[in-house]
């Protein structure tokens, strides 16, 4: 990736970590198309020099279009950053078949076809770079996470075989592990495990649990999303970027006991941690 100013386009940039990487970009010169299905929520960033994009990752012909776009305008991509996502918390047992299947569709199905779109361009270019931003979920598994755990351990493993596929062509294949961040994010996940397990046999765990995540979000305990934004930037500007960045207060740690520890000590451990309340 030879050129200093790239051509980025970035998934979810209508909040959160997708808004703020979308600025810091552009503030390092980048031209970036930040893409999200609430256009209006991006306005603010064409003061930025930033070009909102209309995208919903569950309909094809819309990504088709978003990408279509940068095209017609840029004549290439330099970097995709897979940043759309969402949490989906509750037991197995009570989390419908239809929104397990949403949150694939969004976390996996809609960045496996964003990357599919690009990587034509990448491998013409013989460049390219493919960010994902997984989480520690996809290498530690979380109590009453699921099928949010599915999702990301599957961002995971694509992203491996992707990466293997594509070096041959010039593309890189980064993954961003993203452990305890502040965001809204764990505000939306513990309201959903609260609402999936309302009168089932789950709820009193549950109801602790999601207490103890609305708790830990709105207090000082987690990182700040700007250390993710940071992650983002290294990848995208690096010569040589690592294939895998995890970042947040506690994330190695995370994943390092998930690796060692005794299968049912970390179930235990987990079932411990959910019956206190912070």
């Amino acid at each position: 990736m030879k050129n200093t100013k790239k051509v980025i386009l970035i998934t979810g940039g209508s909040s959160g970590i997708g808004y703020d990487s979308a600025i810091a970009l552009a503030k390092q010169g980048h031209k970036v198309y930040a893409a999200a299905r609430r256009v209006e929520m991006m306005e603010p960033l064409k003061e930025y020099g930033i070009v909102p994009l209309s995208l919903d990752v569950t309909d094809d012909s819309s990504m088709q279009e978003c990408v279509k776009s940068v095209l017609d305008a840029e004549g290439r991509i330099d970097v995709l950053v897979n940043n759309a996502g969402y949490g989906y918390f509750g037991a197995i047992e009570n989390v419908a078949m239809e929104e397990a299947r949403k949150q694939l569709e969004v976390n996996v199905f809609g960045l496996a076809r964003m990357c599919q779109l690009v990587l034509p361009t990448m491998r013409g270019q013989h460049s390219g770079r493919i960010i994902n931003i997984a989480s520690i979920a996809g290498r530690a598994t979380m109590y009453f996470g699921g099928w949010y755990n599915v999702s990301k351990y599957a961002v995971e493993t694509f992203s491996d075989a992707l990466r293997m596929e594509t070096k041959p062509f010039g593309i890189d294949v980064v993954l961003i592990e993203p452990s305890t961040i502040k965001t809204n994010w764990g505000i939306i996940a513990a309201d959903n495990l609260e609402a999936s397990s309302k009168g089932t046999v789950y709820e009193e765990r549950a109801i602790n649990e999601a207490n103890n995540m609305h708790k830990a979000y709105r207090s000082n305990l987690f990182s700040k999303p700007t250390v993710v934004t940071k992650a983002i930037c290294k990848a995208v500007n690096r010569r040589r970027p690592r294939t895998r960045y995890c970042i947040g207060r506690g994330g190695k740690m995370v994943v390092f006991m998930h690796s060692v520890l005794p299968t049912r000590w970390w179930d235990r451990i987990n079932r411990i941690m959910t019956k206190k309340v912070l």
